[in-house]
């Protein structure tokens, strides 16, 4: 229990990529592992660890109660509910409330989760003959849900004939939206008359399918057809027309007598052909003397002229005309009965889909949270999760190490199954109603979550953050002291973004550059990799030189476009490659080209043959270069002042989220260091640094707040908050404001400026205690005078992003967060 209790709360609060679960992992596997060894399915085992915790939680609820009332619990609040059963065996009654926390559902027969649910809620079995009432049957109603409704979906069967287990790879719908009403307890009456007006819709709909089926299988054979289809066929018959000598030789011209078909005024349905008995006869008997007729000449020519195409031999123009219409308003009224029948099922398939859409049913909606995917077959295959984050409004999937935002598009495509052996085997809905969820609404909640963690596990999150630091620390210290010829290009996931911090690993200038554009070509490696992995056909037909030229060329002309692009609010495409900081920048071309050369003879890039043959042209053309042919002193300073800029782009981002999450102190101190860097790069050129405004306005805005936050802690007289109110002046608020005076104050400054200076005169006014008025004068002192010396403020811990896309899609969700927010603040 304590290892989950360290696992889930370094989940919320630890500053490492992602936790390493193998501890409490192996505990579990110790506590579960059967006598057998044999591999625990996955949905026992979620049985049991949900037993397990539930019993540690019940010790602590029975050492605070005396009842050991289960209900008091936090898994059975969470994750229980009841449900009663009701129903008729052998002719008796018999009813019963259970307790379910994992419901299963069986997947068979079933399009949506809605049938298995009715599936499972209603069974029925009828007697052994037709006179007899129903033998066994039975309703379940629940009566409490839980704020996490499970359902475990039964993708496995036993295969009796090949004597093993079978996934089920039938498809499911699921919701993202489900309304739990119909299938409770207390709208039983309700849900019982609409399932009785089902069942009749459903009787009509199969009389009418019924009837449908008679058009279209029509005949009394063992091979049918759709009537609509055999009329157009006899109807094309009768349209055609054989071949005039045919029908001089073959054909005597047909006598009024021998077919009568007279059109009438009766509607298309009463229309027929008519021959009597007396005509059929005389028809008959005429076929002969015709064959007898033409015999003599079939003799003499020695062959039988056929027509070319089948078409009516003996009839008149008049008759097949008559013939035709007889056929077409017969075909015109099948259809139109069909459509009829076509529409009336529709209808009624319509409102019985409609029939559970009563505002009165649908008062409990549950949200689909997490999806839980199985890929394989039934003894092996691979495990990975969906979960919504409510706050961004999207789905990230949880696969091994790796989490990654997702789409609900992909979410269908791996869940539903059907098309491939990936499937959903475990969805949770809850219920956003209930106070559990209610309150996530993002905006600093899972700080809240951690400030309200208990202090032993607070202790333990911020030593394991301590711990990597030191970790970090030790490793920049180890790098620095390797020597560079073997010294590895440093992983992207230990990048600093501080080009002070590069400086100190070597005091040769040549390693400084080498270190800060290897280090930029670490955090391309990814794009680049893409760039070679399409050289393929290149590679194939002219081997590794046109590979390597093609990939060169393509991904320079990429980056190019990319440079063009107008930036937007939300895009900063700087962010995305070096190269295209040089670009807009406009960096000499030796400049650019040495430094896109370094991202292809970069030593990661060591994937496959291609790729290495590719790494090893590329570097043995950086061999080549010599200190004539680029300035390396500025080609150093090209790449110090992008990794100054990345610095300062992490810093303001970092300090707009902690903005964000009403965290102004720790936002601040990130705030203000970026615009003092941003002012170093800003003094080179425009496009060299961030936002100016954009960092002031939320510097500005961070120092009102903390402005008002110290006064209100020194107005509260208590001892302990006045004194952490003068310490948030000493050690912020001031040397905030003198940074803020060292720097190009823009008007907005300097009004915020002097409303904080002015509150504070209004405030040294008042009445307090003199100790207070002391150590107020003195700082207050040092806030009027401009010259004071030694005002540092420590800059505060560097972040790491993983990748340019890491940084990118935090600067988008950043930026738009910002413009909703002004947007709402507008209207």
């Amino acid at each position: 229990m304590q290892e989950l209790q360290y696992l889930f709360a370094l989940m919320l609060g630890t500053s490492r990529k992602f936790v390493d679960p193998t501890t409490a992992l192996e505990m579990l596997r110790g506590a579960f592992r059967s006598p057998e060894e044999q591999q625990q399915d996955v949905s026992e085992f979620t049985h049991k660890l949900l037993d397990w915790l539930e019993d540690a939680f019940q010790l602590t609820v029975n050492a605070h109660s005396s009842s050991q009332d289960k209900s008091e619990n936090p898994m059975v609040q969470l994750f229980y509910g009841t449900y009663l059963t009701e129903g008729i065996h052998e002719g008796k009654t018999f009813s019963k409330i259970e307790t379910f926390g994992q419901y299963p559902l069986q997947v068979n027969c079933y399009k949506n989760l809605i049938e298995c649910l009715e599936g499972a809620m209603v069974e029925k079995e009828a007697g052994s003959s037709p006179n007899q009432s129903v033998k066994y049957g039975q309703e379940r109603w629940f009566t409490k849900l839980p704020p996490v409704l499970t359902f475990e979906l039964s993708r496995f069967e036993f295969n009796q004939s090949i004597g093993q287990p079978e996934k089920i790879h039938n498809k499911l719908e699921f919701p993202k939206i489900i309304y739990m009403d119909r299938f409770l307890y207390s709208n039983k009456e309700l849900v019982q008359a609409k399932r009785e007006e089902i069942k009749k819709l459903k009787d009509q709909i199969a009389g009418l399918q019924q009837k449908l089926e008679k058009y279209m299988r029509y005949g009394s054979g063992s091979t049918r057809f759709p009537l609509p289809d055999m009329l157009q066929y006899v109807l094309e018959f009768a349209s055609t027309r054989s071949s005039p000598g045919v029908l001089s030789t073959q054909v005597s011209a047909p006598t009024e007598a021998q077919v009568e078909c007279q059109p009438s005024e009766t509607p298309p349905a009463q229309s027929s052909v008519k021959v009597t008995e007396t005509e059929r006869a005389e028809y008959v008997a005429s076929a002969p003397a015709v064959s007898q007729a033409n015999g003599p000449l079939r003799a003499s020519t020695g062959s039988v002229e056929m027509p070319e195409y089948p078409a009516p031999r003996v009839t008149s123009e008049d008759n097949i005309n008559i013939v035709m219409t007889c056929l077409q308003r017969w075909r015109e009224d099948v259809e139109q009965d069909m459509a009829d029948l076509k529409n009336s099922i529709a209808l009624l398939s319509e409102a019985m889909g409609q029939m559970y859409s009563d505002a009165q049913l649908q008062q409990v909606p549950y949200h689909l949270h997490a999806v839980l995917v199985h890929e394989g077959q039934a003894n092996a295959g691979h495990y990975w999760a969906y979960i919504h984050h409510q706050p961004r409004k999207t789905w990230l999937k949880y696969n091994d190490i790796s989490v990654t935002e997702s789409s609900w598009e992909e979410v269908e495509r791996d869940s539903f199954g059907g098309l491939q052996n990936a499937s959903a085997y475990c969805l949770m809905y809850i219920n956003r109603k209930l106070p559990h969820f209610a309150a996530d609404d993002g905006k600093g909640q899972i700080q809240k979550e951690v400030d309200a963690l208990p202090l032993a596990l607070r202790r333990y999150i911020q030593e394991d953050n301590w711990k990597l630091e030191q970790e970090v620390a030790e490793w920049e210290e180890q790098s620095s002291k390797i020597p560079l010829k073997d010294q590895s290009t440093p992983s992207s996931e230990s990048l600093d973004l501080s080009s002070d911090s590069i400086q100190e690993q070597s005091s040769s200038p040549e390693s400084s550059v080498r270190s800060l554009s290897s280090e930029h070509a670490v955090i391309s490696r990814e794009q680049t990799a893409l760039a070679i992995e399409k050289t393929g056909k290149a590679y194939e037909m002219g081997g590794v030189q046109a590979a390597y030229e093609k990939a060169f060329r393509e991904e320079y002309s990429r980056l190019y476009l990319l440079a063009m692009e107008s930036p937007t609010p939300q895009n900063d495409p700087r962010l995305q490659h070096v190269l295209v900081y040089l670009l807009q920048n406009k960096a000499p071309k030796q400049v650019v080209e040495r430094s896109l050369l370094e991202q292809f003879a970069d030593k990661n890039l060591s994937y496959d043959e291609r790729s290495i043959s590719i790494m090893k042209v590329a570097q043995a053309k950086l061999k080549e270069i010599g200190p004539d042919d680029v300035d390396m002193e500025e080609y150093k300073k090209w790449h110090e002042d992008y990794s100054l800029f990345r610095k300062v782009s992490v810093y303001l981002l970092t300090g707009l989220e902690l903005y964000q999450n009403q965290q102004y102190y720790e936002s601040v101190s990130y705030l203000i260091h970026a615009c003092q860097n941003n002012m170093a790069l800003q003094a080179k050129g425009p496009n060299r640094g961030a936002d100016a405004s954009l960092i002031a306005l939320y510097t500005r805005k961070c120092l009102l707040k903390l402005n008002e936050a110290a006064a209100t802690l020194l107005e509260s007289g208590d001892k302990l908050n006045v004194d952490e109110g003068v310490k948030l002046l000493k050690d912020l608020i001031i040397p905030c404001m003198h940074l803020l005076i060292k720097s190009n104050l823009s008007q907005d400054d300097l009004e915020a400026l002097e409303l904080m200076r002015g509150e504070w005169c209004d405030y040294m006014a008042k009445d307090m205690n003199e100790d207070l008025r002391l150590k107020l004068n003195e700082l207050l002192s040092c806030l009027f005078d401009c010259s004071s010396e030694g005002v540092v403020l420590r800059e505060p811990p560097t972040i790491r992003p993983n990748s340019p896309y890491d940084l990118c899609s935090r600067f988008a969700a950043v930026m738009e967060s910002i413009h909703r927010a002004s947007a709402v603040a507008v209207k």
